[in-house]
């Protein structure tokens, strides 16, 4: 089960029902079982706090992903996403905020498939797993 949730904004996900199938099709094409899965929307100041206080980092972002899976293979997890960041990085990337945002959503499922961005060969890994399902929507 996906789903979608607003902490102190006031935001709907448009075509919610096909990006829900979207997202399954791609934790199933990872090999991946789905559990339960939730989008916290929200906006930078509420993300810069749960950034601050469970990772101790001090800076914006635009998505951090919470695995809460017990089982191999099984997604289970809450995946908060800052609304206002995906719209500054829609702009500075030069795509539209919906195409930035399913690019984040795709991301959050992809870190819990067990794919990383710390690293630039993991990055581009990432970004090439991100075009590929974008381009299966």
């Amino acid at each position: 089960m996906i789903q979608f949730f607003n902490e102190d904004i006031d935001f709907k996900v448009p075509q919610s029902r096909i990006t829900k199938k979207w997202l399954l099709n791609i934790i199933e094409a990872e090999g991946f079982h789905l559990n339960q899965l939730n989008y916290i929307f929200c906006s930078d100041e509420y993300l810069l706090k749960i950034n601050q206080q469970y990772l101790e980092h001090d800076f914006y972002t635009d998505i951090i992903t919470f695995d809460n899976s017990e089982e191999d293979n099984h997604i289970e997890g809450d995946i908060f996403i800052s609304i206002d960041r995906v719209k500054e990085n829609a702009t500075l990337h030069q795509k539209t905020f919906e195409e930035e945002l399913l690019r984040v959503l795709a991301h959050g499922v992809l870190h819990l498939v067990g794919y990383d961005d710390l690293e630039d060969e993991q990055e581009l890994q990432m970004r090439a797993k991100e075009d590929h399902y974008l381009s299966k929507l």
